[in-house]
């Protein structure tokens, strides 16, 4: 009986142990809480909110800790983009007619995002790092079709439709060379502080922020205390707002959530999860013709995605960076980079690739990977290259009284009048991108809202450039459609 109750105990001693070998096994940094947001890039770092990570000698004894599975890396960036939209999202009047318009239009997001391509990653990513909610990055199709030198009425510029003082008071510059607000990645950073900015003001209401980002901050909280006054209720859809706000945030809703919900009929894009540009710091004015002699790029490739200059130098005062349609990693082992933006570095006693790395204020993966290095050992004496520009005066910039860019840019085109017929099926959008023209333009022309509906028979008028004229449609090629191409060859 004395033998039997020891082999009970052993027993019973055993699966102890082993219950509690399988529940350390298990990585505690996931039983405890979950990532607020991750970063799918290998290069990026995982960021953790409060975390609350039990001392390592807690055990967990006979409790069954589920463990949520980290879905895998989307390889798509809409993919990414629609598995991180999580606006509540309220099928109301409103709502519906936007999400009817873009219906009528499946191509919609196909075609914008040929413009969008060389920039969207870097823009999701911005978005990401400040924490901010991923329908910001459908914001700059709401506002201009992605089209970086577009200009309002109200003279708000750029894919995020900026007004010149609320782009002075987030930082962009601006001057006869630049125009930060074309810059589609220097206008991101100011709209995204601005939107943070509202964000706050309106208590954490993203729909009430959005509304004053589109129609501004005093007449949203005028409303709200409007209504506030008649006890009536301050949410977004029961405010008065003007009509182009009303129809804003609807719209922006609208394709946040066709682009979740593809399968209701909207043709979502597709576009490699990694940047296709890279931005890069030339240190001194520069001259477009002759970044493109050094590095191949096509100079009106250049200009494509660098719509911020105005003219073919950059600012004897700056900004110097240009963003080319290569990936950082081949930019840095290109010669074209080696050869005349790398200067040289002698590792000394107690130096870490990390302090390095940050004294010429790159990461420690780039300077790796400038280096050819697959491990972090240095040695002193070692010489390293490193990301900064060497000083070439005069050899980036041509000597001219006029630029060839600008004089081409100051050329009036002359436009011919057509009358078009509006057909079964046809809506503004697609007569838009039939003749390529904006689509805001034509409403413009025609003293129509941007939603409305046409009906058969209507008769249009259309301003195209006259030495198109022989062309039926479309009338032009699309700059970026070169750098399409350009990004989908193989390396």
């Amino acid at each position: 009986m004395r033998s039997l109750s020891l082999c009970f105990l052993v027993l019973f001693l055993f699966g102890c142990e082993t219950t509690e070998s399988e529940i350390q096994e298990t990585p505690k940094i996931f039983t405890h809480f979950e990532p607020k947001h991750t970063f799918l890039d290998k290069s990026d770092q995982r960021i953790i909110e409060d975390a609350q990570v039990k001392p390592q000698n807690t055990v967990l004894l006979h409790k069954k800790v589920n463990i949520k599975k980290p879905s895998p890396k989307a390889t798509d960036l809409w993919v990414h983009i629609a598995e991180n939209l999580h606006f509540k999202i309220d099928q109301n009047r409103a709502l519906k007619q936007r999400i009817n318009w873009y219906l009528k239009q499946p191509n919609y997001l196909r075609a914008v995002n040929k413009r969008a391509a060389p920039y969207l990653y870097h823009i999701v990513k911005k978005i990401e790092q400040k924490q901010l909610p991923m329908e910001l990055a459908l914001l700059p199709f709401v506002e201009s079709d992605f089209r970086p030198t577009i200009a309002s009425s109200q003279q708000a510029v750029g894919v995020w439709q900026l007004v010149g003082a609320t782009a002075h008071h987030f930082g962009v510059q601006s001057d006869q060379w630049y125009d930060g607000r074309q810059d589609v990645l220097a206008s991101t950073d100011a709209a995204l502080d601005y939107l943070s900015y509202l964000h706050k003001r309106f208590d954490g209401n993203w729909l009430h922020a959005l509304a004053a980002y589109n129609s501004g901050e005093g007449r949203v909280k005028r409303a709200i205390e409007k209504n506030k006054k008649r006890g009536k209720s301050t949410d977004y859809w029961s405010l008065s707002l003007p009509k182009e706000t009303a129809d804003y945030v609807p719209k922006l809703l609208a394709l946040s959530y066709l682009v979740k919900h593809p399968q209701k009929g909207i043709k979502r894009p597709k576009l490699a999860y990694k940047p296709f540009t890279t931005q890069m710091n030339i240190g001194q004015q520069f001259d477009f013709s002759v970044i493109a002699k050094l590095s191949g790029i096509g100079s009106k490739q250049l200009h494509a995605i660098n719509q911020g200059y105005l003219k073919n130098q950059s600012s004897p005062n700056g900004p110097h960076t240009l963003l080319l349609p290569i990936g950082q990693e081949a930019l840095l082992k290109s010669q074209f980079f080696k050869s005349n933006f790398a200067g040289e570095y002698i590792v000394k006693q107690n130096d870490t690739l990390y302090g390095i790395a940050k004294r010429f204020s790159m990461s420690v993966k780039a300077l790796k990977q400038l280096n050819n290095k697959n491990n972090n050992l240095i040695g002193v004496g070692e010489k390293l290259l490193v990301g900064q520009p060497k000083t070439l005066p005069s050899t980036l910039t041509v000597d001219y009284k006029i630029s060839p860019y600008l004089e081409h840019q100051e050329i009036a085109i002359p436009t011919i009048e057509i009358d078009y017929e509006v057909k079964s099926g046809d809506s503004l959008w697609s007569i838009s991108q039939l003749y390529d023209v904006p689509h805001s333009d034509l409403a413009k022309w025609n003293k129509l809202s941007a939603s409305s509906i046409l009906k058969p028979g209507t008769q249009l008028v259309l301003f195209i450039p006259q030495a198109e004229k022989q062309k039926a449609a479309p009338i032009k090629k699309d700059l970026l459609l070169d750098l399409q191409k350009t990004l989908n060859q193989p390396r």
